[in-house]
């Protein structure tokens, strides 16, 4: 079978899609599918890692435009992709079937693209766009356009690959329910685990690792150091990627009187990535309650606990019953509400009860065999395998 992936982001570019998507181009590959990636290209200080050719898979990279910090986020930025792939999916090579990665504009194209082509095409739901759009104070009409275009696109799709159970049941509250099927998520753990080179710091040192976005809600987490610094002076904070609030966030630090104890730095590749964690007291996570998005997990609490970093998650949803998972009768890290003063009395109680070397090891041994990307990969080739075959067109 002839498979494409159609994605705004793909690797080299750290991202949560980008691991989801090259795990399922490996997993198509190894069960003997011919699969093409048609993606944009890399920012200049990635291209360098692309390493296109030594892949098993073809990618083909179309020039795309960026923000101002890089991503391809905003509309324009999105139709810079969106519009190309319309055509590269209409006079391009013959596909048996067309992965399309949100946002839904993507989806809108790749829709009208393969319809024309008559090809079915797989919907990769990660998260429910609409949603978000609600939460970054976008007017009514084109939260009401979102929401509409991004029901059209997963209504036409084969089938709509959800990463967890609260995807899948948010899907069925919007009407969704046919073809619906949940695969998980996860993270390549190649890179991580708990042996390897560190980051040694002088100071006990959290890291939030990953986008921050309006749903985030990460300012909680510099409140809440803000009250761990009242107690433990010698402690840090390390942000570890960009997104749509990092300007506020820096701002909010200066307003506490912290900003010279916390640090912001760009993305990092998984390895060097998985250096710093192992070298951390405890990484965070946060998820705002209300904005829509409490049946989300974020996928920076994966990367953590394959390097056998404690993990505390301040939220609602499916991530505080993972970070009470128990190995060897401890747990792997604690959650709270999203409140400053809870925040804060978990982190500093993570420094003064901090895990034991032994600890870290079995977290991420435990972590290998429960939270690979590889798994989900296979169960979404053998749904795509049992719906989509040549001749299904």
């Amino acid at each position: 079978m002839r498979v494409a992936i159609a994605s705004r982001i793909f690797e080299p570019e750290p991202s949560a899609a980008s691991v989801r998507l090259a795990a399922l181009a490996n997993a198509l590959t190894e069960a003997g599918h011919e699969v093409t990636v048609l993606t944009v290209k890399p920012p200049k200080h990635l291209a360098a890692a692309a390493d296109d050719g030594a892949r098993a898979y073809r990618v083909r990279r179309f020039p795309v435009l960026r923000d101002r910090t890089g991503y391809v986020r905003g509309y324009l930025q999105y139709l810079s992709f969106d519009v190309p792939l319309l055509f590269r999916i209409l006079f391009g090579s013959r596909f048996d079937a067309v992965v399309i990665e949100p946002p839904p504009t993507t989806g809108f194209f790749g829709r009208i693209a393969t319809a024309i082509r008559r090809t079915p095409y797989v919907y990769y739901a990660a998260d429910i766009w609409s949603d978000a759009a609600s939460q970054t104070g976008a007017g009514g009409a084109i939260v009401r356009i979102v929401a509409a275009v991004e029901r059209w696109v997963l209504r036409g799709a084969r089938i709509v690959l959800a990463v967890s159970p609260g995807v899948r049941d948010r899907l069925a509250e919007l009407g969704i329910t046919e073809g619906v099927t949940m695969i998980g998520n996860g993270v390549d753990v190649t890179p991580y685990g708990a042996d390897g080179a560190a980051v040694e710091t002088e100071h006990p040192t959290f890291v939030y690792a990953g986008t921050a976005s309006e749903w985030h809600g990460a300012e909680v987490l510099v409140d809440a150091f803000a009250a761990v610094r009242a107690q433990r002076e010698d402690a840090r904070l390390l942000f570890i990627g960009g997104g749509s609030e990092r300007e506020r966030l820096v701002e909010r630090t200066h307003e506490l009187g912290v900003s010279a104890a916390v640090e912001f730095r760009p993305v990092l590749p998984p390895a060097a990535l998985a250096e710093v964690l192992r070298g951390a007291a405890a990484s965070v996570a946060t998820c705002r309650p209300g904005a829509g998005y409490d049946f989300a997990f974020p996928t920076k609490l994966y990367s953590s606990a394959a390097c056998g970093t404690p993990v505390i998650f301040a939220g609602l949803g499916p991530a505080l019953e993972f970070v009470r998972s128990e190995v060897d009768g401890r747990a792997i890290g604690e959650g709270t509400p999203w409140d400053a003063e809870e925040l804060a009395a978990a982190m500093l109680r993570e420094l003064a009860a901090p895990a034991t070397p032994a600890q870290r090891s079995a977290t991420a041994a435990w972590a290998a065999d429960n939270v690979s990307i590889r798994r989900s990969a296979q169960a979404a080739v053998r749904e795509i395998e049992q719906e989509i075959g040549p001749g299904t067109r």
